[in-house]
Formats: C-alpha cells, structure tokens, sequence
C-alpha cells in the first residue's frame, strides 16, 4: 500500500477563514480565531495523520497590502515560504471579496501545483451569487478544484480534506505519528494570552501588542507560566492593566482557563506588562518574538 504525504499551505487575505478552517481540518484549535483581521501572525502547521497519508497543513498570516512595520513586511515572508514549500496550494476567499493581489495569483498559476479555491462564509450569501463567485474562480483557475465552504460550522470541509487526499503526492512521512504541530508549549501558551487580548481590548491594542512566554515549568499536573505582554506605549500599559489591574486579572482568568484545556492540566498564569517602544520595528525584537 503506497503512503502519502505532503504540505498543504492556506493562503489569503485577512479574516477570511483561514484559521478557522485548518482548525476545523485538524480538529484542534492551533491558531487564533476571532472577528478581528490579521490574528495570525506566524506560520502555523498542524499535522494530521492516518493509517496511510499524513497532511501537514499551514495557516499563514493574512497577505497585508500596505505594511506599515517591519512586523507587516516579516508576516508576508511567511506567505512567500508557503509558496514554496508547499505541494498543494489552497487559496482562500470569501464572496463578494476582490483579490487585488495579482502577484500573488501569477505566483499561485505559476507554481503548476494543485491549487483548491475555497470560497468561505457561503452561509452569509444567495445561492446566484456563490454560483458567480464558483465561475469566476473557475476561470481564473481553469485547473483548479472550486469548493464553496462555511468553515463555522463545517459546511463542505470533509469535500476539501477528500480534495487533498486526491491530490496528495506519494511520499514517507516528515513527521513521527505524534506530532501535533511544528509549535511549541511556549508558543501555545502566549498564543492564548494574545487572542484573548483580541477579545477584551478594543482599537489598536490588540494590534500593538506581543506576548512573550518568559517561564514555562512543568511538575505532575501543573504548569506554571509567566508571560510578558509587550506594549509601545505608557498610555497602552495602562489600557490593558485597567482600572485596579481588573482588565489584565479578566485576561489571565480567560486565558488560563483555555490553557487548562488545550493542556489538560491546571495552569498557574503570571502576566506583567512591559513597555517596548516601537517593537514592530525592531529587527532584534521581532527576532526574538519568532517573525525571522
């Protein structure tokens, strides 16, 4: 019996779905979900194994048209890696959205590797106009397989893993059987503090904000972890310290009660707020923060 095994790499612009699907594809939440555009902002893979083929998928940040840091510039490197590695190639988007970035279609038709439209979000739409959508993408990528999806609620996703599967090139496996993702604990952990930022903070701040996981100890059942949240400004220390520190202790609670679920283990979660000014900038910091 032959194995299969390869990259498949997400594309597309910002809070079109792309989490939400290869959460939904994994069946585990890897990467940040929430209503705000450009959560993601690593290249995330989440590895999925069966008796013969692994697919290790990867969510990429959202294509940032204008990048106004260094942090933006560094986000679409990720997407410029996906092109390269990949062995299938799934473009995503949403109906009623313009794909402005030609370079990257030219790239995606140049690649001459299997390539899965997946128009998102068709739940929110008449049938006529993800019909219009279909054909459009259908000429744009005659090749291409065309699937219109809701990945909320997992309209058509098990159509997309049976296209992947079909395209899916013969080859051993790149990871061992129990991996998970290419991830760390650490990462997880500080991953979880910065969606719920995204969740209780309004504006810029979730923007503007990193998280760095200082400590991360484990013994029996526990895990301890003290974390920074990194701001560029005073005024945003305050903003997510809230009045008598009520903002930042709504934060640690949330997160840690996701953390104690994603690890299966209770969580003793220590935050502290520290002011890097300009830290989007920073070739040193965005370094350390994982962007290189």
């Amino acid at each position: 019996m032959s194995y299969k095994s390869g990259f498949v790499n997400i594309l597309g612009y910002p809070n079109v779905g792309k989490s939400t699907l290869m959460n939904a594809l994994v069946n585990e939440q890897l990467s940040i979900i929430t209503s705000k555009a450009q959560t993601t902002r690593h290249r995330i893979m989440g590895i999925v194994n069966g008796d013969d083929f692994q697919i290790v998928y990867s969510d990429t940040p959202g294509i940032v048209r204008n990048p106004a840091y260094k942090m933006h510039e560094m986000m679409n490197k990720f997407i410029e890696s996906a092109l390269l590695d990949a062995d299938i190639l799934l473009l995503m988007t949403e109906t009623g959205l313009q794909f402005k970035e030609e370079g990257v279609l030219v790239r995606v038709k140049m690649s001459n590797l299997p390539v899965i439209v997946v128009i998102n979000k068709i739940d929110l739409s008449e049938q006529a106009i993800v019909a219009a959508e279909m054909d459009r993408w259908q000429q744009e990528f005659p090749k291409a397989e065309i699937v219109p999806v809701s990945a909320l609620i997992g309209f058509n996703v098990t159509r997309i893993f049976n296209t992947i599967l079909h395209f899916l090139p013969e080859h051993p496996p790149y990871f061992s059987k129990d991996e998970l993702t290419d991830k760390s604990e650490r990462f997880f952990a500080s991953e979880i503090v910065r969606e719920k930022i995204f969740m209780n903070y309004k504006k810029e701040i979730p923007y503007s904000v990193e998280v760095a996981v200082d400590s991360f100890k484990e013994s029996g059942k526990l895990i301890k972890i003290q974390a920074y949240i990194i701001v560029e400004r005073n005024s945003q220390k305050g903003i997510i310290l809230g009045h008598q520190g009520k903002a930042i202790k709504k934060t640690g609670i949330m997160a840690r009660e996701d953390m104690e679920k994603f690890f299966d283990k209770k969580i003793f979660l220590q935050l502290t707020v520290k002011v890097v000014k300009d830290w989007r900038n920073s070739e040193i910091m965005l370094s350390r923060f994982g962007y290189k």
